[in-house]
């Protein structure tokens, strides 16, 4: 459901904070740190939990939707909106595996070469765009919902932009936060001006839900990282607790 009038006020504050992630990530010194930041784990939980808790629900939803659209069965429906969910993972999984063959096996920490960059901000972008857009236009049109959405892709941008800037630290300070920024005002910008169909928004969940999976696994699992399991879960079960809670209020009221 599209968002208007103070709404609108409300979500264009929401991108700005998106946009101050973006430029300002590298002035958090306290997420530079082995192991891994506790922030980054927690932040990197709650992510998760938000795709688990709301994109995969609000899927079931969008498959009615596409079945509705295309005349597909319910299975088939189904199938094809969790396909889209795995091309977005699998779409940043690529992307991931051409920054390893960029490094080389033998240089592991070494700068990737400038096309792997524009190819990691391009389809970082793109997500960023695609969330942008979706604070105008979700499912969960309740206030409550879009702070739950706020805050979780918010967290996300910390984990995401951390990891970019680490693998790319002086082009993504250059230029690649730029890109990124304007990104996310065009994506908020889109999401006023233009109203997708309820099958599209489906589309753009899907993807988004699996990019993020594949984003947050990518930061947390790698033995390198020496990620810190009870913060990832504590992000995870504290904002299952805030969706959880949030459920019940709305059943009650």
């Amino acid at each position: 459901m599209a968002i208007e009038g103070a709404g609108a006020v409300v979500t264009l504050c929401m991108a700005l904070a998106f946009v101050g992630v973006h430029l300002f990530v590298g002035r958090l010194r306290f997420l530079e740190q082995t192991p891994r930041s506790r922030w980054l784990s927690f932040a990197g939980g709650v992510a998760v939990g938000y795709v688990f808790l709301h994109v995969m629900p609000e899927l079931a939803a969008h498959a009615k939707t596409f079945e509705r659209a295309t005349g597909f069965d319910a299975a088939a429906a189904e199938g094809a909106i969790y396909a889209i969910s795995l091309l977005g993972l699998v779409i940043f999984y690529g992307v991931e595996r051409a920054i390893v063959r960029s490094r080389g096996e033998r240089r592991p920490d070494a700068e990737p070469a400038e096309g792997v960059f524009w190819l990691h901000i391009g389809a970082s972008a793109l997500l960023v765009a695609m969330i942008a857009y979706l604070l105008n236009h979700r499912e969960d049109s309740s206030a409550i919902g879009l702070a739950l959405f706020f805050v979780a892709m918010m967290l996300h941008f910390v984990t995401a932009d951390f990891g970019t800037r680490s693998t790319h630290a002086q082009i993504y300070d250059a230029r690649g936060r730029w890109v990124l920024a304007a990104a996310t005002m065009f994506g908020w910008a889109t999401g006023l001006l233009v109203a997708l169909p309820q099958l599209a928004i489906g589309c753009l969940f899907a993807f988004v839900g699996g990019g993020i999976i594949l984003l947050v696994l990518k930061e947390e699992l790698p033995e390198e990282r020496r990620s810190r399991f009870v913060p990832f879960i504590s992000g995870a079960g504290a904002y299952s607790l805030l969706v959880l809670a949030e459920r019940i209020a709305h059943r009650f009221a």
